[in-house]
């Protein structure tokens, strides 16, 4: 029986890019839907959450729009706004002052919407005209998705305007970087798989072409952030909303590729599928981690032990923790001490107050 690798290795610092991070257990992006109705901005309560849990290495904000036609679910943040962006210099600064670090994670969910998100109650756009199977969440409750509208060439260029000018916004706000969230079934994800994008232009077919707008993005953001400060999140296993890929390997190899030259802080990948199962399928995350040149950040159903092994390993650099942060704001003195870990109630989880979201309690006592 193979000895168990002591968890200390969580706690050793780590340096990313120009950050020094005090451990490697990183809170990851946690879509709480709590922003303010009408605004989709940030207020005090969410500033208190993010502070309560600022003993984590690195702080990945929740899911974050970059445009009213990014917007896929009710109440979540966007960036484009003044009020949202003084919502997340009120982040940043409680943050900053217990210490911590936060980069903003950017988002377009493409189809993954409904008309009801929508300037006017628009289609929702997407690389290509296909239907999602599944319903969307919105405001009135459960509707089942539409077809999407299949962006224009024209309009593609835009979209690339809107997460730099969102890294700009992120940069005002006071923010430490950012993220692109380029998994789950997403704007960037949906371009990238040639499940979702069956277009015949410059931005479909080939694998080269399928990259071609996440690498435009990624082009942009680093020409307005320095980008030891720029993350991306992938997921090349996963199903949810309905993404697929016929040959995920050759498909996230040539991305990992085409994305070292820009020397990014990290790679953050899902490890199998979100919250559901850590069996990788036919994607080989090792082969992965091997061929990224920056760090390496892990995610999906860790736990204390297998982050350890995880880090001790060299399998990661860094282990992202999500649900698990919900419910426990002291998350990384818990598993430095191996500690118990309270219950996430999953009824809290989207939407509502400070009930679920402020009042978890911590080892010291009380609420953190």
């Amino acid at each position: 029986m193979a000895p168990t690798v002591s968890a200390s290795v969580l706690f050793e610092p780590f340096r990313l890019g120009s950050l020094e991070l005090p451990n490697r257990i990183v809170m990851a992006p946690l879509t709480r839907c709590r922003a303010g109705h009408g605004t989709d901005a940030l207020g005090a309560p969410a500033a208190a959450y993010y502070a309560q849990r600022a003993s984590a290495g690195l702080i990945i904000s929740e899911a974050t729009q970059i445009s009213p036609q990014g917007k896929g679910y009710p109440w979540t943040p966007g960036i484009y706004s003044e009020a949202q962006i003084e919502g997340w210099r009120q982040v940043a600064e409680g943050l900053h002052a217990k210490g911590g670090r936060i980069f903003a994670q950017l988002w377009h969910v493409g189809r993954i919407s409904h008309p009801s998100h929508q300037p006017g109650g628009a289609l929702p756009v997407a690389p290509s005209a296909v239907k999602p199977a599944g319903q969307a969440f919105t405001e009135a409750g459960f509707a089942d998705f539409v077809t999407p509208r299949a962006l224009g060439l024209d309009e593609i260029p835009g979209i690339v305007a809107q997460y730099r000018q969102a890294a700009l916004n992120a940069k005002a706000a006071g923010l430490d970087g950012i993220e692109l969230h380029a998994a789950n079934g997403y704007l960037l994800d949906q371009f990238l798989r040639d499940g979702t994008n069956k277009r015949t232009d410059a931005y479909g077919g080939s694998i080269g072409n399928r990259m071609r707008l996440t690498l435009e993005v990624v082009k942009a953001v680093t020409e307005v952030m320095p980008p030891d400060r720029v993350g991306i999140r992938i997921a090349p296993a996963s199903t949810v909303n309905d993404i697929s890929d016929s040959d995920p390997n050759a498909l996230f190899g040539s991305l990992i590729e085409a994305l070292n030259p820009f020397g990014l802080a990290y790679l953050h990948v899902v490890e199998g599928i979100t919250g559901v199962t850590r069996d990788p399928g036919e994607v080989d995350f090792k082969a992965l981690r091997r061929a990224f040149k920056g760090a390496y950040m892990a995610n999906n159903l860790y736990t204390r032990e297998l982050a350890a092994e995880a880090v001790a390993s060299g399998n990661a650099d860094l282990i992202a923790f999500g649900r698990p942060f919900i419910a426990n704001p002291d998350l990384v003195e818990r598993l430095r001490l191996g500690a118990a870990l309270n219950v996430p109630d999953v009824t809290t989880f989207y939407g509502g107050g400070e009930q679920g979201y402020l009042d978890y309690p911590t080892l010291a006592g009380g609420e953190a």
